[in-house]
């Protein structure tokens, strides 16, 4: 059953409370309940034993009320490259510590540690676990058993497409461990083949005249085979030692198929084809040692990246079996190197003074060589270049920052804690372009964790966050499957934004969770796309600063347990309302952000476990977003609820065969593109172009087995 929440000391930190609890006899001793957080809940692993799960990931996505964090940050303008680590975090610590790796985010390091070896999962405030968690509502710290011995887990899964492929992926990890030492070694075929078809269908807006049609079939396929080995040594909270390194010969092919219908013209057939080999290697490692009644703590981190990409658009006089000569087409290569270098240094102390404690530093150089070379294919075959605004830059930025964070529990039910941040970095960029910038922030927080009685638990907390720059934000380069260029702005101005979030919950129906996140947002110098020069004449969309922007959001959770119902049944929907708005750079009046910021989103699981058998389902969808170039608006959406379901048959407590089906509904994406040429300043012609694809239900069986004795600690219970 659910631990309950339990009372502690002030200035106890539940990193300490972890490691102290992994004895070195093999086994997980009870803390006393005197010393123990009350600000956490405890679910042992005999709370997870009706899932039957095979890895730490599978315990991770079981939590009531939990929703995982990858730690990937996300501007208007998408996913970009965090450098340095302390904006990497995510939402999980193991052991009470975060993991020393950047290239392999936390939902991969859990699918990798053995389910058997987790003892048990603490869920609580973030500001418990160090300054990198600090204002996050839920951070979730797993403990695994100090037992020695061998684990292990093996997963293969087959998935059949509509055209009849199926794709084979296969993954195993082992995990040994030897009085204070663990080694683990992990390694999987990462094949990921998707299909799709669709139709594209451009239309004078004015009158819907049929201009264009197209026939697509679109092979991806993403190859991500890696290895990984870690050792930890790990004596005490403040008494370890940890290495991890990852090799990740990455690739992804596209392969697109188009017959296209011109109106007035006969039929031709084109292809887009992507050939894309970007590796990956990172080292890491931490060390901790006791100084000063508390914990110093140096973290060191080597990431090196290469892309080596090619893009391919060709198109012929005639179709394919006519053996129709190419008139025409694009090319573009890529050729880059990313580097990145970082060191960090960290002194904690949970009790100074009646304080918890943290200081630290971090340090770290980035690089990025980046070279692009567009070419237009003539009616001959011949290749013209095309030059590029800025087409070939080096990116070079060191980086630091300093914080300090000090916290107190001032009753059982009140804890407030504080901190600010001091970033500078210097960034040059040379080659087609000039710029050096020195860049100077302080990010102050406050978070107040209160719990009024009655089982209700609130956090209030402001702060002040500033996004980083994407290196690839300096170079232009073109999107031949939009058919578009991207310029590029070497004066671009990080955005920055005060944040004002509430968290409010209560348990709901025995293990079950009720959470209410609210939040205010003010951004200033608001990323997004902005009409650039090339200073020939020629203009083009590229990333660029706004003014000022609000966000306001709304965010419920719901886990319920519904066994008084039907024994096993449960039920977690998550929702989302949010407003966000800006004045467009173009037409001056209000609109949305630009990205993945839809009004509204939901999710809805259900899954019902019965001994051996388990079975359910999840359905969600969310509002249509649309990015806001200067040339076009592009609006994406699903044109229904996404649904899959599994049924999962255990005929061994170590052996699993799950069955699913992905888009069950047979829901379609969608792509309404309003394309402006020049652009939405000079609209000469405007054109819309809808893209709809489908990628049918797919079939995958995937079994999962575990091996090995050790783990099976118990947690003594407490009073």
């Amino acid at each position: 059953m659910v631990r309950p929440l339990l009372r502690a000391t002030a200035g106890v930190t539940a990193l300490a409370l972890a490691t102290e609890a992994l004895a070195q006899n093999g086994s997980v001793q009870a803390v006393p309940a005197s010393a123990r957080p009350s600000r956490t809940t405890s679910y042992d692993a005999s709370f997870f034993a009706q899932y039957a799960p095979r890895t730490a990931l599978d315990i991770v996505q079981r939590v009531p009320g939990f929703t995982l964090d990858l730690g990937a940050t996300q501007t208007n303008q998408g996913s970009v490259d965090v450098r340095g680590f302390a904006g990497t975090a995510g939402n999980v610590v193991i052991n009470g510590a975060r993991p020393s790796t950047k290239a392999e985010t936390v939902d991969v390091t859990l699918s990798r540690i053995p389910a058997q070896q987790v003892v048990r999962v603490e869920l609580g405030p973030g500001d418990l676990y160090g300054s990198d968690y600090a204002g996050k509502s839920q951070v979730l710290n797993v403990l695994l058993s100090q037992q020695s011995g061998i684990n292990g887990e093996i997963t293969a899964s087959a998935k059949r497409w509509f055209t009849g492929y199926v794709n084979t992926d296969i993954q195993g990890s082992a995990s040994f461990r030897t009085g204070p030492s663990t080694f683990n070694l992990s390694a999987g075929t990462g094949r990921n083949r998707q299909l799709e078809e669709g139709d594209d269908d451009l239309t004078v807006p004015s009158t819907g005249a049929l201009v264009e049609h197209r026939r697509k079939h679109n092979s991806y396929f993403n190859k991500d085979p890696f290895v990984t080995a870690s050792w930890a040594l790990e004596r005490g909270s403040s008494n370890a030692l940890r290495l991890n390194a990852r090799w990740q010969p990455s690739s992804f092919d596209l392969f697109q198929t188009n017959r296209v219908f011109t109106t007035g013209v006969a039929p031709h057939d084109d292809n887009l084809i992507q050939t894309y080999r970007d590796p990956v290697i990172e080292l890491g490692g931490d060390v901790t040692r006791p100084l000063g009644g508390g914990a110093l703590k140096f973290v060191a981190l080597v990431t090196r990246r290469k892309r080596n990409d090619v893009d391919q658009y060709i198109q012929r006089a005639g179709l394919r079996e006519d053996n129709a000569r190419v008139d025409g087409g694009f090319e573009q290569t890529v050729r880059a190197r990313r580097n990145e270098t970082i060191g960090r240094v960290s002194w904690t102390r949970s009790n100074l003074w009646g304080f918890s404690f943290e200081t630290g530093a971090e340090a770290s150089f980035n690089t990025l060589d980046d070279n692009v070379d567009l070419f237009a294919i003539d009616d001959g075959g011949q290749k013209v270049r095309i030059d590029l605004p800025i087409a070939n830059a080096k990116v070079r930025e060191k980086r630091g920052e300093v914080y300090v964070n000090v916290g107190k529990t001032f009753s059982p039910s009140l804890r407030v804690d504080g901190g600010v941040n001091y970033e500078f970095s210097n960034l040059k960029v040379s080659g087609d372009a000039l710029a050096n910038r020195t860049l100077k922030f302080l990010k102050p927080s406050l978070t107040i964790d209160w719990k009024p009685g009655g089982g209700w638990h609130t956090e209030l907390s402001v702060r002040r966050t500033v996004a980083q720059l994407n290196f690839y934000d300096f170079i232009s380069f073109g999107d031949l499957s939009a058919r578009r260029l991207t310029g590029s702005n070497a004066d671009l101005e990080p955005q920055r934004a005060w944040e004002f979030h509430g968290t409010i919950e209560h348990p709901l129906l025995g293990d079950g969770l009720f959470k209410l996140d609210v939040g205010h947002e003010v951004i200033s110098l608001l990323e997004d796309q902005i009409l650039i020069s090339d200073g020939r004449g020629n203009a083009f969309s590229g990333p660029g600063n706004l003014g000022t922007g609000k966000r306001d959001f709304a965010s419920l959770t719901v886990d319920a347990p519904l066994g008084r119902f039907w024994t096993g049944l449960r039920a977690k929907f998550t929702g989302t309302l949010q407003q966000t708005r800006v004045d467009d750079p173009i037409s001056h009046q209000p609109r949305k952000f630009s990205g993945f910021w839809p009004t509204w989103q939901w999710d809805l699981t259900v899954r019902r476990d019965s001994g051996p058998l388990s079975y359910g389902f999840e359905i969600n969808d969310n509002q249509h977003f649309t990015y806001y170039r200067t040339d076009e608006f592009d609006t994406n959406f699903n044109r229904g609820a996404y649904m899959t379901a599994f049924v999962e048959y255990r005929p061994t407590p170590r052996t699993a065969i799950n069955f699913s089906v992905d888009n069950l509904l047979d829901t379609h994406a969608a792509r309404d593109r309003l394309l402006f040429s020049p652009n939405r300043a000079q609209p000469g012609s405007i054109i819309n172009e809808f893209r709809d694809r489908d990628r049918h239900r797919a079939f995958q069986i995937t079994i999962k087995h575990s091996f090995g004795g050790a783990g099976g600690a118990k947690v003594a219970k407490s009073n």
